[in-house]
This record gives structure tokens, sequence and C-alpha cells, in this order.
């Protein structure tokens, strides 16, 4: 059994950002682990090939939700990556930061640590972005971070009118200040290419010595002696392995699969691992709980079709985008799920932006086996509150590693919550009302008219939203002694043993979570290398 100094489980956004700042010193020996294969596959590499991935299983962890009311009593599957670079390579690319105020109400739970003067400067360090350098804002780091370079009339029009909303149209979307913004995008796209997590952090340094990469390996359970962490046990083509750690094992596994690693290990909700035959370690009650997740509605519209961009991904045209792809890494291929945005207030009560729209200038067809895009013209939104407080849980069923925990996501069970998404929406019926966008809509198609009053409005949100592949929390910090990591991300009573991914985050940061995830690494290799 072979010993390393530091093992990380799990090759995403945190764990490759991770595996490059331990392994920066020669003297580190680093052993970073991926349960799905390497990322060879055009299609991840391929902006637009993400239609393809996420629907293919041999990239994907299909993490499946309980039926619950929140979800019109239907399963839903929240889908992560199951690659190297983990979701960073199927996901959107859309590259936020989330509000400085969120890191420094992260801070006023924790430790001034995580607060936006530490944050910002990791977010510097780590970007290389094509606007250049700002205060907190990179240029030589080593993830590159492009803006878009396809406008569209349609994507301007939205543009235009959330300024005429209140917004201010911006150039950085992700400045630092807490005001209403839109504008386009950064995205995490280099030379026509996705810059996944193993791209940017993993791909210029396979070559270290001190770095060992394996993929393929699925973590069982932690190696335990006493009330300390020595290594991992896995499973690879069926057969069961070990590593030792010197030093340390970071769980960068994401918010459920981190949780599970925990309680297979017997750390967790006591009662919980009784019924399951689980011997007790350390009772951990919250351990698995506080699991927050964005609910999201894709809202659509039809336009005329010259103005939509559906036209571009079918037939003849399609096939013409992809050669030109193949051939000049530009076109419609090239760009993003998403490539503008705003933030904004609900409601002039809120003190900062509590929500966000995703703008795309073409619309889906959810009425047949597969989603592909509609054939007539059409446009969409997917909106959804910033900050839900309604909380979930991720628990294991078994012992059984290749057995996917039960989710329950208990969306708009927090009364805020509810009223915040019917906000939420009539806001957005607002914004498309105003010039020069509704010059360019023809009707709203999802979820449609009929749906006016809050009890429909919840309802819309429950028959035709989605979990935004954002879940944090379940492994919150915190300085409370029930919190399940401390200020430094170490699980508590336990040496030698932490968590670094999204399930630290007590709550959600405001927006999609790629961005914090890879700052979180970043800070986090600062306190390791300030302890050794």
């Amino acid at each position: 059994m072979k010993t390393y100094d530091y093992i990380i489980v799990g090759a995403g956004a945190s764990g490759s950002v991770l595996a490059y700042r331990l392994s920066e010193n020669a003297k580190n020996s680093v052993l970073l682990i991926e349960g799905g294969g390497p990322d060879r596959h055009p299609f991840i590499h391929m902006p637009k090939g993400i239609g393809k991935l996420m629907t293919n299983p041999a990239f994907l962890w299909s993490y499946a939700t309980e039926p619950a009311s929140c979800t019109n009593d239907k399963q839903e599957f929240w889908v992560r990556g199951k690659t190297l670079g983990g979701s960073s390579a199927i996901n959107g690319m859309m590259y936020v930061r989330g509000q400085a105020a969120d890191y420094d109400a992260l801070a006023a739970v924790s430790s001034d640590d995580w607060d936006w003067k530490h944050i910002g400067a990791a977010y510097q360090a780590l970007e290389s972005h094509e606007l250049g350098a700002a205060e907190t804002r990179g240029a030589s780091g080593p993830l590159h971070i492009s803006m878009p370079t396809l406008h569209d009339a349609l994507t301007d029009a939205a543009i235009q009118a959330g300024v005429g909303l209140g917004m201010k149209r911006k150039e950085d979307v992700n400045d630092p200040a807490d005001d209403e913004r839109i504008g386009y995008a950064p995205r995490t796209i280099y030379r026509g290419k996705r810059e996944s997590a193993a791209v940017a952090f993993l791909k210029p340094i396979r070559q270290r010595s001190n770095l060992t990469i394996v993929t393929g390996v699925v973590i069982d359970k932690l190696l335990l002696e006493a009330k300390r962490c020595v290594g991992v046990q896995a499973i690879k083509d069926g057969t069961v392995v070990s590593f030792n750690a010197r030093r340390e094992v970071l769980l960068c596994a994401g918010s459920m699969g981190s949780p599970a690693i925990l309680q297979r290990s017997g750390i967790g909700p006591a009662a919980h691992l009784h019924s399951l035959g689980i011997p007790l370690l350390q009772h951990s009650p919250q351990l698995g709980y506080n699991l927050r997740e964005h609910r999201a509605l894709v809202m659509q519209w039809r336009t005329p079709d010259d103005v939509s961009q559906n036209r571009q991904y079918l037939g003849a045209r399609l096939l013409a985008n992809t050669l030109q792809y193949a051939l000049t890494r530009s076109g419609p291929m090239s760009a993003a799920t998403y490539e503008a945005g705003g933030w904004f207030k609900t409601d002039a009560r809120h003190a900062r932006p509590n929500a966000q729209i995703l703008i795309a200038p073409y619309s889906f067809d959810f009425g047949g086996p597969s989603i592909n895009v509609e054939k007539s013209g059409g446009m969409h939104l997917c909106a959804y509150i910033l900050r839900p407080e309604s909380s979930g849980s991720v628990l294991i069923r078994s012992a059984d590693p290749t057995q996917l925990p039960e989710i329950v996501p208990n969306h708009a069970a927090a009364t805020s919550d509810r009223e915040q998404m019917i906000e939420l929406l009539r806001y957005i019926r607002r914004y498309m009302a105003q010039a020069p966008l509704a010059g360019m809509v023809l009707e709203e198609t999802r979820p449609g008219l009929r749906y006016e009053s809050d009890n429909e409005i919840l309802a819309a949100f429950a028959a035709m939203g989605n979990g935004a592949y954002h879940a944090s929390g379940s492994c919150r910090m915190g300085r409370d002694s029930d919190s399940v990591l401390d200020t430094r991300l170490r699980v508590r009573d336990i040496d030698a043993l932490r968590v670094v991914d999204t399930s630290c985050f007590p709550f959600l940061v405001a927006g999609n979570t790629n961005g914090p995830a890879m700052a979180l690494a970043w800070r986090a290799a600062d306190l390791i290398g300030e302890e050794r």
C-alpha cells in the first residue's frame, strides 16, 4: 500500500485546484483520485457539446432526489461530472464569483479567513481574465476566463431591457459591488474550447514527479486509526485498493459525494448510521443536512425566427456550424450555454440583489423524449432566487459505495423562499415588457400566462423547475460546535481530515458555484501551507 503526504478525493473544481497548489512544493507527494475516467472525449472540450454530455451516463453521477411536493411528486436528477475536471467538464461554463457580501457573511459565521479580502485575493491569483487585471481580477493565473464573442440583437435587447428596469450594464458582471447589474458574462472558455478545472490546473502539471493522478477509482471509505484519518479504501476495476496518507486526506467529492464518504466511514448522525449497521466513530448530527440548492425555472417566449438562434442548432445549419467549429474553433458551437446574465432585487425591500437570470437567445422543446431546440423561433431565461433558506438532506442508503445516497430537496419549505419565488416570476414578466425586448417577443410559452396567482406560480416552480447544479451546505463549516467542519475545513474531532468543496458553505453564495469552489480550494491551500 503506497503512502502519500496528501490524498485528494475528487478531481473536480476544488480537487484540481488543491492538486495544483499542494504539488507546487516538491517536498509534498500528492495523490489525486477521480472516480470517473479521463477527459479525452471531444464533446467535453467543445462548449456546445454539453447537450450530448448531459445524456451520456459515462460522464455523469446521476444523483436522484426523492419525489416530493416541491418537485410535483417527481424524482429529479442532480447530475454531476464523472471525469477529470468533475462538473467543470460538463457545466454551462458561466463564470460567476458570488457577491462580496456573501463571503463577508461567511466570515461572520466562521472566521476572517473567508472574508472577501481573502477570497478576492484568491480569485485574483487563480484567474487569467481577458478583461485584464483589476483590484480583485487576475490576469496571470492558470484559469483562462474569456468574454463572449458572438453578440446578437435579441441578447442585446434583453440587456437593454434590464437597464430600463434599473440594472446597470456592466463590462464585468463579477465586480464586487452589490448593485443590480446585467451584461455579457465571462466564461470558462479559452480559444474556443472549454477550460475545465482539469485543463486549467491539471494539464499544465501532469509531469510533476510528486503528483500522481488515478482515474476510475471509487472511494469506499476512509481508513481511520482511533480518530485520525490515515488513508482511503477504494474500488478499482472490482478490486479493493488502499492508499495511505502521512499528513491529510482532503475530500473534494461534492455536496453529495463527500457526506456519503464520511457516513460510510462511521462519521455522521448516530441514529442513521446505527440503522444501517455502520459502526459509529464520531457522532456528527448535522452531517448530510443543511443541503441547499437553487430551484431554477426555465421560462420561454416565442419570437420571430430571424431573431432567435434556434435555426443554428437544427439540420444543415447545425452541420455547418459543427464543421466551422472543427476547422476554426469559432461560431455558435464555441459559445457557452449562457453568455449573459442579470442580478437584481425582486422587490425594493431587499438590501441587495436576491435573484439571478441567465439569458439565452434560443428555446427548448420540452415535449419530446429528449430535449432539443424548438423548430420555430424562441428564447428563454433560467431564473432563481439566490439565497434560499430551505434546506434538505443527503443520507446514504447503505454501506455500499456503488449505491448513491438518498436526497431530499425540500425546496420552497421556507416562507421567505416562496415569497421571493412569486416576486421573481412577476418581476421577469415586467422585465420582458420593457423596450426594446418587448418588441421582439410574441408570447410567453413557459410556464404561460395561465400561471398567474401566487399558488399557480409556486405550482409552476414545482412542475417545471429543476435543481440548478449548485448543491451546497451538507458538510457546513462554522465556529459553533454543531458545525460539521471547523473554520479551517477540518472535520470536527477527527485529525488529518478536511472537506474542501461546496458542501462546506453554510449557505449558497450568489450564483453559479464553479468559481466559488475554485476560490475556496485556493484559499484552503493557503491555510494548509500556513499550518505546515
